[in-house]
C-alpha cells in the first residue's frame, strides 16, 4: 500500500483507528459553539513575529496585535489603529494620528511612545523596513497620539511598508515589549488585536489559545483581510497541533476540530463525501515553492552548483509530490512573482523550461569544486509542503552525485536552526525547503526571498548587486511600464544568479465544518466575522 493510499484508509478511519488513542472528551454544548478550534499549518514554537518569518507566526500575531494599517482583499492598505495622517509636501515628514480609546490586553492604553518603539524593533528586521531605517531622520512620539516620522528622502510606498500582509508586519506592542532587542525573542504577548494570547495555556507542539479581548475597538467599516472591523464573533480560539494529516482529517469529519488551515490534496475527495465538511482554495494567489540554498558555504556559494540544481530540477515532480495529479493546482513557475499578477515575468527563466539536463548539471557542478562533501538539507516532517519538497530534493542531490545528510526536523527548529550562520557540520545547513504566499510575491517590496542584500538578505543571504539595483529601480519607478521594465531585469539577474530555485507555483485547500460560517479565502486564516452553531 503505498503513501497515499494509507493516508485515505487511515483518514476514513476515525481518531481512534488515526492515532490510538480516545478521541477527547466533547466540549459543553455552550463552550463549544463559543470555541472554534482550529488545526494550524504547523506549531507555534515561537511567539515573535519581528524575530523570525514563518507563517505560522504571523498568523497567530494577527489575532494578537493590531497595526497601524492593514491590507485589505484588493491589496490596498487601509487605516487601522490609525485616525488620520498627513504627509508634507516634499513627501519627507509623516505624521501619524492614533484611533482614540486604543488598549492593550493589561488595560494600559495605547500610546505613541509604544508605536515609536514597536517601529524601532520592527524596521530593525523587515526588508522595507529596512529602507526606511536607511533614510530616516527622525521617529518622535509628539503627543500621546501622534508619531511623527521624518525622512531624508520621499518614500511613496511608506503605507504599503506598514499595512502588507505579508511576514515581519509592523505589529504594535508596549513600549516595554518593543525595547526587546529585535534579534532575541520577546517573552511578553500583550497586544492590542481582537483576542489575548492565553500564555499559561500554551503547551509547544500540542496547543495554543487565545480569548476574545472584551476592551477591542473594532473599526466601524467592514473587515477585509487585515483590514478593517476585526469582530469576533467566536469567544475563543484553541490551536490544535496535528502533524499527521489523516489525524486531522479524521478530527474534521468526526466533529472534534471545526477547521483545518491546510489539508493535503490527496485527502480532499475523501473530505467531499462528509455532508457536514466544506473544501475550498484558500487563497486564490496561491503559493511559490522555495528551495532556497545557503550562499555563504560551498557548494551553493558557487553559482554553478546553484545553476546546476535550476538545470536538473523537475517542478513537476516537485509539485504533484505538494498537490497530487491535479493539474489544476499547480503551474511551473520560471520567475519568483506570483502569475496572474501586473508584474508577473519570465525573463530569464528559461533554465527551467524544457527537458532537464542531469548530464549537463553534473559538469556544472564538478566545475564549482563541488568533491563529494555532505550536503545538509533542513526538511521539517510536520509541514506537508516541505516534507513533500524535501523527498524530492533528496533523490534529485542523489541522482547528482551528491552527498546528501537529510535532516528530518520539524518545522520550528527549521525556523530557528536556519537562522544560523555556522558552518555545515556546526549546527549550519546547506538548503532548506519553505514557501511564499502568492500575495508576498506580488512586488518585490513584499517578496522577502528574492531580495539579495548579502548579509541583509533572507536566510541564505545572497549577495547580488543587479537584483538590489533593480529593487531600487522598482522603487523610483514613475508608471507601471517602468515597474515592469524593473521586474523584467530583476527576474533574469535573479535568475542568473540563482539567489533561490522556484519549485513551482500550486494552490492550497482549507476545510471546515459545515456549521461555521463566515471562513474567507486569503493568504492567512482571518479569525474575525468566523462563527459557529452547535
Amino acid at each position: 500500500m503505498d503513501r497515499r493510499t494509507l493516508l485515505k484508509a487511515v483518514a476514513g478511519a476515525g481518531t481512534l483507528a488515526a492515532t490510538g488513542k480516545l478521541s477527547a472528551p466533547a466540549l459543553a454544548q455552550g463552550a463549544a459553539a463559543r470555541t472554534l478550534r482550529f488545526v494550524p499549518q504547523a506549531d507555534l514554537a515561537n511567539f515573535d513575529p519581528i524575530w523570525g518569518t514563518q507563517y505560522v507566526v504571523r498568523n497567530a500575531s494577527a489575532m494578537v496585535w493590531d497595526t497601524l494599517y492593514g491590507m485589505d482583499e484588493k491589496l490596498e492598505p487601509q487605516r487601522q489603529m490609525v485616525e488620520a495622517e498627513e504627509v508634507s509636501s516634499d513627501g519627507l515628514t509623516w505624521t501619524f494620528r492614533l484611533r482614540p480609546g486604543l488598549k492593550f490586553h493589561d488595560g494600559e492604553p495605547v500610546l505613541a511612545r509604544d508605536v515609536v518603539a514597536s517601529l524601532q524593533r520592527w524596521s530593525a528586521r523587515d526588508q522595507m523596513g529596512l529602507l526606511i531605517r536607511s533614510i530616516q531622520q527622525d521617529l518622535t512620539a509628539v503627543d500621546d497620539r501622534t508619531v511623527k516620522w521624518v525622512l531624508k528622502k520621499p518614500f511613496p510606498k511608506m503605507l504599503l511598508a506598514l499595512g502588507k500582509v505579508s511576514t515581519q508586519i509592523a505589529f504594535i506592542m508596549p513600549e516595554r515589549v518593543a525595547k526587546t532587542d529585535p534579534f532575541k525573542q520577546i517573552t511578553e504577548y500583550i497586544g492590542s488585536g481582537p483576542m489575548r494570547f492565553m500564555k499559561n495555556e500554551w503547551v509547544p507542539g500540542a496547543k495554543a489559545a487565545f480569548e476574545k479581548f472584551s476592551d477591542y475597538a473594532p473599526r466601524s467599516e467592514p473587515g477585509s483581510w487585515l483590514a478593517g472591523g476585526k469582530r469576533m464573533l467566536a469567544e475563543r480560539v484553541e490551536w490544535v497541533v496535528m502533524p499527521d494529516p489523516a489525524t486531522a482529517a479524521a478530527a474534521l469529519q468526526n466533529g472534534e476540530i471545526d477547521w483545518w488551515e491546510n489539508p493535503i490534496s490527496d485527502l480532499v475527495p475523501l473530505l467531499r463525501k462528509n455532508r457536514n465538511v466544506a473544501v475550498d482554495i484558500a487563497d486564490p494567489l496561491g503559493n511559490i515553492g522555495s528551495f532556497r540554498m545557503n550562499h555563504l558555504y560551498p557548494p551553493f556559494n558557487d553559482v554553478r552548483a546553484r545553476r546546476a540544481i535550476l538545470m536538473a530540477m523537475s517542478q513537476e515532480d516537485y509539485m504533484r509530490a505538494i498537490v497530487g495529479d491535479d493539474d489544476s493546482l499547480w503551474k511551473p513557475l520560471p520567475g519568483f512573482f506570483t502569475p496572474g499578477t501586473p508584474l508577473y515575468t519570465e525573463e530569464g527563466g528559461e533554465i527551467l523550461k524544457g527537458p532537464r539536463n542531469l548530464d549537463g548539471a553534473k559538469k556544472l557542478l564538478e566545475q564549482s569544486g563541488y568533491a563529494g562533501q555532505p550536503v545538509t538539507c533542513l526538511v521539517a516532517q510536520d509541514q506537508p509542503i516541505t516534507k513533500a519538497q524535501g523527498d524530492v530534493t533528496a533523490d534529485l542531490l542523489k541522482r547528482l552525485g551528491m552527498n546528501v545528510d537529510f535532516a528530518a526536523i520539524d518545522w520550528g527548529t527549521v525556523g530557528a536552526r536556519r537562522s544560523m550562520k555556522t558552518a555545515p557540520g556546526q549546527g549550519g545547513w546547506q538548503m532548506f525547503h519553505t514557501w511564499h504566499s502568492g500575495a508576498d510575491c506580488t512586488n518585490p517590496a513584499v517578496a522577502i526571498g528574492v531580495r539579495a542584500s548579502g548579509e541583509k538578505a533572507w536566510f541564505g543571504w545572497p549577495n547580488v548587486p543587479e537584483v538590489e539595483t533593480q529593487v531600487t529601480a522598482w522603487y523610483e519607478a514613475k508608471s507601471l511600464d517602468e515597474e515592469k521594465a524593473a521586474i523584467r531585469r530583476l527576474n533574469k539577474a535573479a535568475l542568473d544568479n540563482v539567489v533561490y530555485a522556484p519549485t513551482g507555483f500550486f494552490l492550497g485547500y482549507q476545510a471546515w465544518r459545515k456549521n461555521v460560517s463566515g471562513v474567507v479565502k486569503g493568504p492567512l486564516p482571518f479569525f474575525w466575522g468566523v462563527g459557529k452553531v452547535a
